[in-house]
């Protein structure tokens, strides 16, 4: 296991720009408006050879009693519990508040190694002489830092080195399979997430919006390694108003690109909508595996062909990506959800599925046999050969003596030959067609 070192404090005082510095890249919002950050937001870095796992935390109101703040305060307090190392942060330029003091008191009863980190101190040199008033916080040495401007970090990383614990002896890491939970607002995403992982690792409220971050949470099932990427609601673009909105639907877009599959969240009373649709269509051009959820089912008055007539309707409504399975779940009572794992596993298999040359072309030969291929004006299509070149997802090129005798319905007649021998569940197929005469190697690619 990597070392965890959280990060707490109050809002606004700078966590996730320190996070995103030490990561390297944006991972968690930043924006000049306290409580942007809502979950646990975890993430893998490196320092002096070691690796470790941040995490970015919500900040802490130790008075509030408004259900999203004190569902921040609970994460923020699971993060503690969880850390082997704990970096509070203060805001230099505010001075010590009622509120920092608070959550120094907290901190000082985990038991846990506390460093203290004065955030917002722009200037090189020796500390200004304001900054030693965080003494009166009791948590021991000071660290000033400047997220904004890169200063003091190394200095920081190097004391929280100091506390990490005896290295374990090296050992292969599994594949790390990446799902993505995305759909609309309120479809029951973190819900399901912390079904899935039999824990309230995300927070969950009928506000729909909750979640802002795409939001990485690592779990070992079964064996395997898995990262669950619970995203913000995607709405529809004329609806997205707020900066921080618009941040969380591009780091949804982030998350599915980096995501091995993509579970598209229906909410069964609401059906499939446009949006949701417009989620799975970016996810299927990505080349992802693809599951559909139907949440909440079990507020569905249920009769005699219900489920059928339902499945049906979800379908039509992804015409498209036909291959998808559909499981049908409640993420409150946790129905069905050992199912959708499973299909999960499934898909990520299919989607690294690779099939051999000979085995290709004889399903090929047997094809081409049954159904002839098209001609135009006298002229055949000829198809010579078939070989997979790829996976995630699964890419085939086909050689061919004219690329553009080769109709469309065509080759959805090929792809469907692949699927029925082959399987392939899941998983969107990419064709790459060229002509074999041809020195340039014409090619196009077609899904």
């Amino acid at each position: 296991m990597k070392p965890v070192v959280a990060m707490v404090g109050r809002p606004n005082v700078g966590k996730s720009s320190l996070f995103n510095y030490i990561c390297g890249r944006r991972i968690s919002i930043v924006e000049d408006t306290p409580g942007v950050t809502r979950d646990r937001i975890y993430a893998d870095t490196t320092w002096r050879g070691r690796g470790f796992t941040l995490v970015d935390t919500g900040g802490i109101e130790p008075d509030s009693q408004e259900i999203i703040p004190k569902a921040m305060r609970h994460q923020a307090e699971t993060a503690i519990n969880l850390a082997d190392v704990i970096v509070f942060i203060v805001d230099f330029k505010d001075g010590i508040t009622s509120a920092d003091s608070e959550i120094a008191s907290m901190l000082q009863k985990s038991g846990k190694p506390v460093i203290l980190c004065v955030n917002k101190v722009d200037t090189i040199g020796e500390p200004p002489a304001e900054a030693y008033d965080f003494y009166n916080l009791g948590i021991g040495d000071l660290f000033c830092v400047s997220a904004a401007h890169g200063l003091g970090i190394g200095d920081l990383l190097d004391k929280i080195y100091e506390y990490f614990p005896e290295a374990p002896a090296d050992d292969d890491e599994d594949e790390v399979i990446k799902v993505c939970i995305c759909g609309k607002p309120n479809a029951g995403k973190s819900s399901l997430i912390n079904k899935i992982l039999g824990e309230n690792r995300v927070i969950v409220s009928d506000i729909a919006g909750t979640t802002r971050d795409a939001i990485d949470t690592y779990a070992t099932v079964g064996g395997s390694r898995f990262c669950f990427i619970d995203t913000a609601g995607m709405r529809k673009r004329g609806r997205v108003t707020e900066n921080i909105e618009r941040y969380s639907v591009m780091r949804a877009l982030d998350a599915v690109d980096r995501s091995n599959v993509c579970v598209i969240v229906v909410d069964a009373v609401d059906g499939v909508t446009e949006q949701d649709t417009k989620i799975a269509g970016y996810a299927y051009e990505k080349g992802k595996g693809l599951v559909v959820a139907v949440n909440k089912w079990d507020l569905i008055d249920k009769e005699t062909g219900t489920f059928e007539k339902y499945r049906e309707s979800v379908l039509n409504s992804f015409n498209f990506m036909m291959f998808a399975p559909i499981v049908f779940i409640s993420a409150l009572t946790g129905k069905r959800v050992p199912n959708l794992f499973e299909t999960i596993v499934n898909v990520d298999r299919e989607n690294q599925k690779r099939i051999s040359t000979g085995m290709l072309n004889d399903v090929l030969n047997e094809a081409v046999a049954v159904v002839q291929p098209p001609s135009d004006k006298g002229r055949r299509l000829k198809i010579y050969y078939m070989t997979q070149v790829a996976v995630r997802p699964p890419t085939f090129c086909i050689f061919c003596n004219s690329v553009k005798l080769f109709h469309f319905s065509y080759l959805r007649y090929i792809e469907n030959q692949i699927r029925r021998n082959f399987g392939f569940e899941g998983t969107p197929l990419v064709f790459k067609l060229r002509e074999k005469n041809d020195r340039e190697a014409m090619e196009e690619n077609v899904r």
